[in-house]
């Protein structure tokens, strides 16, 4: 059974670790809930916001996007 790419994502905290953003998850929440973080050029504060390939994060002045390999 294949699964549906339409289900397939990343937690924004888990991406931020993945990046160099964030050291640990207590960090990256931190990031997030201070403001620091957009996803589509939308402030995110949910630091278990499900991100999908083709959304773009930004974070201290650089942008990065979610490519399809990051995603389970």
């Amino acid at each position: 059974m294949t699964q549906d790419t339409s289900t397939k994502h990343i937690e924004l905290n888990n991406f931020l670790k993945i990046v160099g953003i964030a050291n640990t998850g207590g960090q990256a929440k931190l990031i997030i809930r201070a403001g620091s973080v957009t996803v589509n050029g939308e402030v995110e504060t949910r630091n278990k916001k499900k991100l999908r390939a083709g959304d773009v994060v930004g974070c201290i002045g650089r942008k990065y996007t979610v490519e399809e390999a990051l995603l389970r």
